[in-house]
């Protein structure tokens, strides 16, 4: 065990990325908490306790903290399978315990962690609590896309929340491409600051020559894709992608909604007509990669992307902004950048690259991380949402999904080969 180091930024960190996940939770009523509306999403109850199992076990429940069970019946409510846990899949059904104990439980998780914090910390320690942090920003942007899909079910279409005045900016800047001279580039996660370990080890890739889409696609150009028949284009799709249209019905984004003559789009602000300036989001790997063809280009690979992105600014729109909603390219900016915008926040950026390991990758073998249990079947997507905590994001990061997956906010920039 290395040397204690001093914990008040740690304990600072902690108050903040906790706060923010009950300032998430607030504006939810008792009904709001327990309700599971898929089976990819979790009931916000979940979220709110499960973020606090993990502190009790990892970080409180480490051999040599000293800190006694808080309460150990709940691993079968708020653990995961991961961790060697016996878990119920039914989440949606778990009424109690109630939403006052489950934040209860959270008060004195959080009694217990501030009492740790006061002191000197372990490094082993202090890097599993930061583990912990970065894995509650992660249950946050799921928290709101739980919550949108869910709200999204009601016919009411009730709102989250009210807008934030909704998206900005005028007529989205003229979509050109960015030329990108490729070579033997570094790729992955190097230095000393937090990481997860499918972002390791740094090394290198052979890109070629690439072109990379200046903006992010909007919602007026994926409606000229759907017009002109994207959705009908058998050539357009691959046969995974054809088949899961015509299995989930797909006719538009998820969180379309008909109304006269065109689109209306369900936010968490509510039901409002579609801004066609804005990028397009909640669209699958599938339909990214059809409207890619149908523009005659394709996605980036993910090494294209970070190539892109890695000396970027982490600018855009994120979590802190409190739009929750992509939001237009500055056109001014987008005037006078050298490379692409809106690289960072607003929409996830799906990628033509599966979810592999680096090579010499070695799971660490903690919860939280992203493990080689997961390199199956999945698509790295790049450069997070208007969902993902600022602080959260870097140009290493890798995010998966099912190619098959809509509800998290996921959007298209398309490439070209140099």
């Amino acid at each position: 065990m290395t040397e204690a180091q001093p914990s008040a930024d740690l304990r600072d960190t902690f108050r903040r990325v906790r706060r923010q996940t009950a300032e998430l939770a607030a504006p939810l009523a008792i009904e709001d908490y327990v309700v599971q509306s898929m089976p990819d999403a979790r009931p916000a109850k979940w979220h709110v306790g499960h973020t606090s199992w993990y502190f009790e076990t990892f970080v409180l429940g480490r051999e040599g903290v000293g800190q006694a069970p808080i309460q150990p019946e709940y691993r079968a409510v708020f653990g995961v399978s991961d961790a060697g846990v016996e878990i119920s899949h039914d989440r949606g059904l778990l009424s109690r315990p109630t939403v006052a104990e489950v934040y209860e439980y959270r008060r004195r998780v959080d009694e217990a962690m501030e009492e740790l914090l006061e002191g000197e910390v372990p490094e082993e320690v202090r890097e599993l609590v930061m583990l912990g942090l970065h894995h509650e920003q992660q249950h946050q942007e799921r928290l709101l896309a739980d919550l949108k899909h869910l709200f999204s079910r009601n016919p009411l279409h009730p709102a989250y929340r009210e807008a934030s005045g909704g998206p900005r900016g005028g007529p989205a800047p003229p979509l050109r491409f960015v030329s990108f001279g490729g070579g033997t580039l570094p790729v992955g996660h190097f230095g000393t600051g937090f990481a997860y370990d499918n972002e390791r080890p740094r090394h290198e890739r052979r890109v070629a020559p690439f072109q990379l889409g200046s903006r992010l696609i909007t919602n007026g150009e994926y409606l000229e894709f759907m017009e002109e028949g994207g959705y009908r284009e058998r050539s357009l799709w691959l046969a995974d992608g054809w088949e899961a249209r015509a299995a989930g019905g797909w006719e538009a984004p998820l969180h379309w909604v008909r109304q006269g003559g065109g689109f209306a789009e369900f936010s968490l602000a509510g039901l409002a007509p579609m801004a066609a300036n804005a990028p397009v989001v909640h669209v699958s790997a599938f339909e990214a990669d059809a409207f890619a063809r149908w523009r005659e280009a394709r996605l980036p690979t993910e090494f294209e992307w970070e190539s892109a992105a890695a000396d970027q600014p982490v600018a855009g729109t994120f979590l802190e902004d409190g739009h929750l909603e992509p939001q237009p390219a500055p056109t001014v900016a987008h005037r006078g950048a050298a490379g692409p915008v809106q690289l960072f926040g607003d929409v996830w950026e799906w990628t033509a690259s599966p979810y592999l390991p680096y090579p010499g990758f070695r799971p660490s073998g903690r919860f939280g991380q992203p493990s080689g249990r997961s390199m199956s079947g999945r698509m790295v997507l790049r450069g997070g949402s208007c969902f993902t905590p600022a602080s959260h994001i870097r140009p290493t990061y890798r995010h998966v999904l099912r190619p098959d997956a809509r509800w998290q906010a996921t959007g298209i920039r398309i490439a070209r080969d140099g």
